[in-house]
């Protein structure tokens, strides 16, 4: 199998592992959010320090702690990937799993707002318009649920902040995995041991099979994620960037479909401002992506004359 073929394979399981994992949040009740969460930290550090291990790779960490600037960096993802998993959990068990899905379907979006806010960076027309039409979505929708969908939006700029934060560490995803939930373990034990002094632990006090979807819950985590940076290292930007629409058509099928969350006329209404901001995003991306291609295969040409 070729290099590019297995980037889709990887990243085609990643995105249908996220886009299914409503249904494993689903069967972890009657844990609460907060609960599951900190075992996800967990159980996520246990896995993959089994996997450095297992890799010889442990030795990573004495270069970082002398990195404390890298570090700080790490605290600040820690806690931005903390606060969308733990709302993507709220989100997923209160019935929300279609707000959770817009969440992702906007983050593209997201991005390229931070890319102007953070970075500084100059919008084409298209991406302005695209952003212009997410903004009426948004509008809409706030109509619809008479509030602002602060649940998608927590979800878009947390995960948008998280990249950008990963972006400039330039970490590889199993040791930055394991720093992020390291840094989260102590707070996430601390909170399980509260739990269990109050008697409201359900871990181990459900049934066996709750126990290890628990404690699986950190391969829940690691494993596509792994995939993920697998499919990034071999892909085309563009090409990836298409991939990632599949796990929120997943999340929104699994909520409609499976859950059964209402989809009145004016909230699929907001959801088609969405997807067709994104049609034009896209769109863009692609014709830039060409352009790019197109001038490097002309100054290549240029300079071999």
């Amino acid at each position: 199998m070729t290099s590019l073929r297995l980037g889709y394979l990887y990243g085609f399981v990643a995105y249908l592992l996220w886009g299914f994992f409503p249904l494993y949040l689903r069967l972890l009740r009657p844990a609460g959010p907060m609960e599951i969460l900190a075992h996800r930290i967990i159980w996520s550090v246990v896995f993959v320090a089994l996997l450095l291990a297992a890799l010889r790779n442990i030795g990573f960490l004495r270069a970082l702690l002398r990195r404390p600037r890298t570090l700080a960096g790490i605290a600040v993802a820690a806690a931005l990937i903390a606060v969308n998993w733990g709302t993507y959990i709220y989100g997923v068990n209160s019935d929300r799993v279609v707000e959770t899905a817009l969440g992702y379907f906007i983050n593209p979006l997201v991005v390229v707002l931070l890319g102007v806010t953070v970075l500084g960076e100059r919008l084409r027309p298209a991406q302005w318009a695209a952003l212009g039409i997410g903004a009426s979505a948004v509008a809409v929708l706030t109509v619809d649920y008479g509030r602002l969908p602060w649940l998608a939006l927590t979800l878009a700029f947390s995960f948008g902040g998280y990249g950008l934060v990963k972006k400039r560490l330039g970490l590889p995803a199993a040791e930055g995995l394991f720093v992020e939930s390291a840094v989260l373990a102590l707070p996430a034990l601390g909170y399980l041991a509260w739990l269990t002094r109050r008697a409201e632990s359900t871990f181990g006090h459900v049934s066996a099979g709750h126990t290890a979807l628990l404690v699986l819950a950190g391969v829940a985590t690691a494993i596509p994620l792994l995939l993920f940076a697998g499919a990034a290292n071999r892909l085309p930007l563009t090409s990836l960037g298409m991939i990632q629409y599949l796990a929120p058509i997943l999340q929104l099928g699994c909520g409609v479909l499976i859950f059964h969350e209402p989809m009145p006329p004016a909230r699929l209404a907001g959801f088609a401002l969405v997807w067709l901001a994104l049609v034009v995003f896209t769109a863009d991306a692609l014709r830039q992506s060409h352009q790019s291609r197109r001038a490097a295969r002309i100054s290549d040409l240029a300079s071999s004359i």
